[in-house]
């Protein structure tokens, strides 16, 4: 049985990095032959097999035609006179149309070593237009790798803008939308992802109220970066920091600011009220995309709530009570210190404040834990009803509040817009 590592296993192992799944490609076998061998069938599409010792995924040599529009639209033909160039010629990019056969040795039919030394992502050749999705994978893989240094070739670049002017990107599902989307924010440099769509023009069609933002002035003493575009790109690159491989605060990180897009331009570079704003073009994303409650829920309640999180210290005890009951912070705690942590973000996300320090955010946490600490059997009494414990309840976590704001490490206000 003639058997091959590839792809993404024999990728990293030669950039250096630690790999992750090992995929297999068998040459020259049949379904029948891999049962007999004792490997268990999973694909129903196309034949992919586990192996009955290390459980890892050996698929047959296969070929693959174009049929319909969209990523899914392909016949998959799989038979032992399927070459390894016949299945690697498929792939999308030559850094991943790499084979290791059992001795070591490299099969690299399209230079994806070269590629590799390069630092340039170059697609394996011109059937990368069938699958639109390849548009997104290239943005994402420049989001991983971003900083090893990798480009992507000015032919490949050519053929995404192709591929967006002949309208193939219409035809990705929002779930596929989304595990992209989400993969690049779980990267250290979402930016790149951003930047690479932006750059072809993919960025407005699968995410337009994120591409609406790009050349939206900001008032320069608050936003040295002054684009709102280039702002977003940072402040996704401090989330990646600041909560590495989190996409749920990236996701906040990323839409923060949408309403800015919407702001008249007679009141350009200013824009009172974005935050309000934001909410409608961030309510149709998420529709569109469906995106998960979690999510979409801290993504709300940092588009509505950031500037109050950074005028904290210019809040009254009551409306600090207020803004953590607005994020469900009582049933669920955990989205405070994630509301706290996303508007550090979008703080230091701005051109020489990425060291700053963000005190707000310490008080923040601060007077939720205090607040925290209020029992109901402490505060009820005998013969209270519904609306008379709620009051009860806040009135004593705003005194819970008071106390500790009124202690030492007091926040005070930085950029605000």
């Amino acid at each position: 049985m003639k058997t091959y590592l590839v792809g993404g296993a024999v990728r990293d192992r030669l950039l250096g990095l630690p790999c992750g799944d090992r995929d297999h490609v068998v040459v020259g076998e049949t379904p029948e032959s891999m049962l007999a061998a004792g490997f268990q069938q999973v694909g129903r599409d196309f034949p992919v097999f586990i192996h009955p010792r290390t459980g890892e995924e050996y698929a047959l040599a296969r070929t693959e035609r174009k049929s319909a529009r969209g990523h899914t639209g392909f016949v998959v033909h799989a038979s032992p006179e399927v070459t390894l160039e016949d299945d690697l010629i498929r792939r999308d990019f030559t850094i991943n149309a790499i084979a290791e056969a059992a001795d070591g040795t490299l099969v690299d039919p399209f230079d994806g070593a070269r590629d590799l030394e390069a630092r340039v992502l170059r697609h394996v050749g011109p059937a990368f237009v069938e699958d639109p999705l390849r548009v997104l994978r290239a943005a994402r893989f420049m989001a991983r790798f971003a900083a090893l240094g990798f480009t992507i070739a000015p032919e490949t670049q050519a053929l995404m803008r192709a591929m967006v002017a002949d309208g193939e990107l219409a035809e990705l599902t929002p779930e596929r939308v989304w595990k992209e989307l989400c993969g690049a924010l779980r990267t250290p440099r979402p930016s790149a992802f951003l930047r690479s769509l932006h750059d072809c023009g993919a960025l407005a069609v699968v995410l337009p109220e994120v591409d609406a933002l790009y050349g939206v002035p900001q008032r320069a003493e608050f936003h040295p970066e002054v684009d709102t575009g280039v702002h977003t790109e940072l402040v996704c690159d401090m989330a990646a920091r600041l909560a590495p491989g989190d996409d749920l605060i990236g996701f906040a990180a990323l839409t923060h600011d949408l309403g800015k897009a919407l702001t008249p331009k007679d009141e350009l570079p200013k824009h009172h009220r974005h935050e309000e704003r934001g909410l409608e073009p961030l309510d149709a994303l998420c529709a569109r995309l469906k995106v998960p409650a979690a999510h979409r829920a801290l993504a709300v309640s940092v588009c509505r709530d950031h500037l109050r999180v950074h005028r904290i210290d210019e809040l009254r005890d009551g409306s600090v009570h207020d803004l953590i009951a607005a994020s469900d912070g009582w049933r669920q705690p955990q989205r405070i210190a994630q509301l706290a942590l996303a508007c550090e973000a979008d703080k230091r996300g701005r051109t020489g404040y990425e060291d700053a320090d963000y005190p707000q955010a310490r008080e923040l946490q601060r007077a939720h834990a205090a607040a925290l600490q209020v029992r109901a059997a402490d505060v009820i009494r005998e013969g209270m009803q519904g609306p008379e414990i709620a009051d009860a309840m806040r009135q004593a976590r705003i005194r819970a509040i008071r106390q500790v704001r009124s202690g030492p490490d007091k926040a005070s206000p930085g950029p605000l817009a």
